[in-house]
């Protein structure tokens, strides 16, 4: 049976040609390929192609692929019940009687095929299904020899201790999203008694766009799931705020001037990083009315780097220069010889826009009722191309006190970054006129 190649040798140039699916020539029980290229197949034979045998273990890629995209036919639950009936049965494993060296060649296939489940996708063992017949799996494997019974323990203490990890979390999410207060509450009293900015905290745009980073590869360490995947997009909101908050904070001009090309420095930095996610969420709060409308601060400022940085992000083109950008961060980490050059942190909305639009734009199933699998090859491509970029490890160390005030210091809303902005540069017109003395009466309760 044809092997899975890697992923280098999955795409070519080609694309996808409907005349190899009527060739019967490639077929190979139930699976079609085209140039050792697996294609399609139906979910069955899908299914029994990721279950190792004597002779066979599948290809690490297929593995990932098939597990990441398996979930939109079945839940994980269901796969693991079929994986564990097709290892019981097809290969005797519950029959006393069957061969011993057969079941010591098979034993390390089926222990190695679940150890890369339960470390690729720990969330799916949070459903005690899957963990009952794991455990019941792993259970008849490490009845044979002592060997097996360490690497069982092994494979189910790592994975309890992910899940630990990843339930730690989620509580210090949940723990930042109930701290983090509208600054507004402070301000109702005495509107400049909030004498700390970022500057205070962090004078040096560099170390900023580090810290940024450190919150960004911690930030997507461990995404799960539309939970974590909101919590992510939260944070480059509060980002966005943030910005939007120190730059409409301050009373005097130059001190907000000030506050732009600081954040300037810290986008540009963030850009020579590779950080591209914190560098969108600057450029957007820098972007936004409030702040935009300042044309007496904005004058005071240089905006040449800022011009080149949003050049750079230019929505155009379907995000043609940050695309680019983008491939030439990502081969740069191929070619790396420090944690640093490894870095890459996509604009995560785009990421995520970019998978869900592959995902609704190609079937699932072609017309023969087979499982589209050049599409999960794709897919899997884009996924597997960003978990191997979370892999890096921060090169730069932790400042508790920077980090501490990016995620928790109280951020203005949209009505109190336009009360300051109107406080900062007198309303131009009449409608913004009737919003200041809307919002001074039901903010401050000022008329």
């Amino acid at each position: 049976m044809p092997q899975t190649p890697p992923f280098s040798a999955m795409f070519d140039s080609s694309g996808y040609n409907r005349n190899l699916y009527q060739s019967a020539d490639d077929s190979c029980g139930g699976l079609y390929y085209h140039d050792n290229n697996l294609l399609s197949g139906s979910l069955e034979a899908l299914i029994q192609h990721l279950v190792p045998n004597v002779d066979y273990y599948p290809d690490r890629t297929y593995i990932f692929t098939f597990l990441l995209s398996s979930r939109l036919f079945m839940h994980p639950y269901e796969l693991m019940a079929k994986v564990c009936h097709l290892c019981v049965e097809h290969q005797r494993l519950s029959d006393p009687n069957s061969d011993k060296n057969q079941i010591r060649k098979i034993a390390p296939k089926i222990l190695q095929l679940l150890t890369e489940w339960t470390e690729t996708f720990p969330y799916d063992f949070r459903d005690e299904r899957m963990m009952r017949n794991l455990k019941d799996l792993a259970h008849r494997i490490a009845s044979g020899e002592e060997t097996y019974r360490k690497n069982v323990q092994q494979m189910m203490q790592c994975l309890i201790r992910k899940l630990a990890a990843l339930s730690q979390y989620e509580e210090v999410l949940a723990k930042i999203s109930s701290t983090s207060t509208d600054r507004l509450t402070v301000l109702k009293t005495k509107p400049q008694s909030i004498q700390r900015d970022i500057i205070t905290v962090c004078s040096d745009p560099y170390t900023l766009a580090q810290q940024l980073t450190n919150v960004e590869l911690s930030c997507y360490s461990e995404r799960k799931k539309t939970r974590n995947l909101e919590a992510y997009v939260e944070w480059f909101n509060r980002l966005s705020y943030l910005v939007a908050t120190e730059i409409c904070m301050p009373v005097k001009k130059k001190h907000r001037a000030r506050m732009i090309e600081y954040f300037i420095d810290v986008a540009r930095e963030c850009f020579n990083i590779g950080n591209f996610n914190s560098l969108m969420a600057i450029i957007s709060g820098m972007n936004m009315s409030p702040v935009s409308r300042l044309k007496k601060t904005w004058a005071k400022v240089k905006t040449a780097k800022f011009d080149v940085l949003e050049h750079q992000m230019d929505p155009s083109s379907n995000f043609y220069n940050y695309r680019t950008a983008l491939r030439g961060a990502a081969q740069r980490s191929l070619t790396a010889h420090s944690s640093r050059e490894k870095i890459v942190i996509p604009f995560f909305s785009l990421l995520i826009k970019d998978i869900y639009f592959l995902n609704e734009g190609c079937a699932n199933r072609l017309p023969n009722g087979h499982v589209n699998f050049e599409k999960f090859w794709e897919l899997a491509k884009q996924v597997n191309e960003f978990m191997t970029w979370k892999q890096v490890e921060c090169p730069f160390e932790r400042d508790r006190k920077i980090l501490q005030y990016l995620l928790t210091v109280p951020v203005f809303s949209e009505d109190a970054l336009y009360l300051a902005s109107y406080e900062s540069e007198g309303p131009e017109n009449h409608i913004e006129k009737d919003r200041w003395k809307s919002l001074r009466s039901s903010l401050l309760g000022r008329v």
